[in-house]
């Protein structure tokens, strides 16, 4: 799910990109050291960064509050595609498993009017699938096991499936809030040309990517310029974003592996299932 704090953390990777643009080992594109972070400095280690000449951009929520801004239904949507990495390949009556075991999966077969589905574990084996999903079948006909191959003799259809887990994601609020960057420096000319990057790299884009795979929206951008000194090397300049980010929950759901079963002979009866 998408936090107040993970907003801040993308706020501040987004202007480490904005600042150094190849890469934190490569120089600032001002040729000076910045240091990025969340939260609040403390007088000492300022002073001291303000003497060496390193810049300091902090990442704090403005104190105005936030907004509800919740209007979308919170219907769950696909996040990624998982893949099965176990196969099953059908021939004839015989049913073979390959690939690669792994938790998350589900392997079933149909055959006739009968289905049987296990829920693949991780340390199992190819072999070990095919003998439980075959003492399911076993239970009501004639089956063979060899290795990680099942036949069932005389069976009018059989289909194998294998089909795994999904990530979803539900978006069960929405918030609009204020989110301060500011800007330490030695002089007025660095506070300016710091400012005026930031400003113009997040105004760029009006999405800010979020850990939870969602975007922050920058509604807008203020700014404030602090020229009453409280220290003679101290140049402080705020730019306020108004950001309008989700907050969401992320799960593994079950993928449905016998939906159509129109598969089966117009004469097999209804499906009786077998769940493992």
């Amino acid at each position: 799910m998408a936090d107040q704090s993970d907003v801040e953390a993308a706020l501040v990777t987004a202007i480490a990109a904005i600042l150094y643009p190849q890469g934190a080992d490569a120089p600032s594109l001002i040729g000076s050291r910045c240091r990025i972070f969340r939260g609040w400095p403390s007088t000492a280690a300022l002073n001291a960064d303000l003497a060496a000449e390193v810049i300091n951009i902090t990442i704090f929520p403005d104190g105005s509050g936030h907004q509800d801004t919740t209007r979308y239904s919170d219907e769950p949507r696909l996040v990624s595609r998982n893949v099965p990495t176990l196969i099953v390949d059908v021939a004839g009556t015989t049913v073979t498993f390959a690939g690669v075991i792994g938790a998350g999966q589900v392997a079933g077969i149909l055959v006739d009017n009968m289905a049987v589905v296990h829920r693949v574990q991780d340390g199992e084996t190819l072999e070990l699938v095919a003998a439980t999903l075959g003492a399911y079948l076993r239970t009501r006909r004639l089956v063979s096991v060899v290795g990680a191959s099942i036949t069932i003799p005389n069976a009018r259809a059989v289909i194998g499936r294998v089909v795994a887990d999904q990530t979803v994601q539900r978006e069960t609020r929405r918030q609009r809030q204020g989110f301060r960057a500011t800007i330490w420096c030695p002089s007025a000319a660095l506070r300016d040309t710091v400012a005026g990057l930031i400003d113009r790299g997040l105004s760029d884009s009006n999405w800010l990517a979020l850990p939870d795979r969602t975007s922050g929206f920058i509604r807008g951008a203020t700014t404030k310029v602090f020229d009453q000194s409280l220290n003679a090397n101290l140049y402080r300049r705020d730019i306020i974003f108004d950001i309008e980010y989700p907050t969401t929950i992320t799960e593994m759901l079950p993928t449905m592996i016998f939906g159509n079963l129109n598969f089966t002979p117009a004469d097999a009866g209804s499906v009786q299932t077998l769940l493992a």
